[in-house]
């Protein structure tokens, strides 16, 4: 094994490494083989001690078992808890591994997954209690004023969880998406019931979209107030960006506008035909116009107020990619401009 891989390997054993692995591909994070394994281990673990404490619950409920203090009416009624508590789990694992685990799209498992949990969870604390307490509908309604103090008194985190609720249902973004809310900018790695994880794209040290190293998390509730741009829409998952360079009034227009359309064309133009052509069908049945959205590049001319022209390319891009080929795009367009300075003047001396 080579010396990065191994290093790489040892990295994955630490627990951080594996948390934020898990995080960064959510349901994704291991092979299937080895989650199908592990959901069977389970399942075996939850069968053979759910049997167990059937078998337990039913000697003591007809008396051939005797423990001390089992005259006291609260631990007579532990052994049927646990058996419940460990049937809900059971349940739980079985519409994992049976049910959610089978959906293609990561995005809705990983949702899917989520709710499971907490709906597991809400049937575990009511279930218990009302065994425990009284009967199921006294649980319910503890749960219910439990859970308005509890609100009460963490009122952010049950409005972010709200957010929560709000993101799942409306979808302003799905792990996997580029967003930007208010300051933050980054692709989402985690959408969790408090909080959501960007991997942040930008930011304070970098004037690309180059990734920043940098995680952003910020409360669910932010959604709630704030605006949310998503660059990641299904219908139409690009962007237009934009190169401009500023030349001079003498400059040959009709060449420049013919040169930048050509050298981004011969980069672009294939790819931009092809994603325009698919998604054009879809926004035909929205209130989009689709005749907005052009095959080919673009260049416009525009008066600068420093006595230049701007002369600007407008093509389609994938966000996550638009650095990248903005940079070669640039390197194109310049050698292809230089080589006729006779047609166009670039900005010199003090004025560049």
């Amino acid at each position: 094994m080579a010396q990065p891989q191994r290093a790489a390997a040892e990295l994955s054993r630490h627990e951080d490494v594996k948390k934020a692995l898990q995080q960064a591909t959510p349901g994704e994070a291991e092979p299937k083989r080895v989650s199908k394994a592990r959901h069977r281990t389970w399942l075996a673990v939850y069968g053979v001690l759910l049997a167990a404490l059937a078998v337990f619950y039913a000697l003591t409920a007809t008396g051939l078992v005797q423990l001390p203090g089992w005259e006291d009416n609260f631990i007579h009624k532990v052994p049927l808890a646990a058996v419940l508590v460990v049937a809900l789990l059971f349940a739980e694992r079985v519409a994992e591994a049976f049910g959610v685990k089978r959906i293609e799209n990561p995005v809705t498992r990983y949702n899917l997954l989520r709710v499971a949990r907490l709906v597991a969870a809400v049937l575990l604390l009511g279930a218990a209690g009302s065994i425990l307490f009284g009967n199921f509908y006294t649980g319910l309604v503890s749960l219910g004023v439990i859970s308005i103090i509890v609100g009460l008194a963490v009122q952010t985190p049950m409005t972010s969880f709200i957010g929560w609720i709000f993101i799942l249902v409306r979808v302003p973004y799905r792990v996997g998406d580029r967003i930007k809310i208010d300051d933050a900018t980054g692709d989402v790695i985690e959408v969790g019931y408090l909080d959501t994880t960007l991997w942040e794209f930008g930011g304070q040290y970098l004037s690309t979209d180059h990734p920043s190293g940098r995680i952003i998390k910020f409360p669910n509730s932010k959604v709630l107030s704030s605006t949310v741009y998503n660059y990641s829409w299904p219908l139409f998952p690009y962007i237009w960006n934009e190169i401009k360079f500023h030349i001079a009034y003498e400059s040959d227009l009709e060449f420049v506008a013919k040169t930048m359309k050509e050298v981004v064309m011969d980069h672009r133009g294939e790819k931009m035909a092809r994603r325009v052509k698919v998604y054009r069908e879809l926004l035909a049945k929205t209130p989009v116009d689709e005749l907005s959205v052009k095959e080919e590049p673009e260049v416009i001319f525009r008066v600068n107020d420093n006595t230049w022209l701007e002369a600007i390319v407008r093509y389609l891009v994938d966000p996550k990619h638009a650095g990248g080929v903005k940079n070669e795009l640039i390197v194109h367009l310049l050698k292809c401009l230089n080589a006729a300075p006779d047609k166009i003047g670039f900005p010199k001396g003090d004025s560049r």
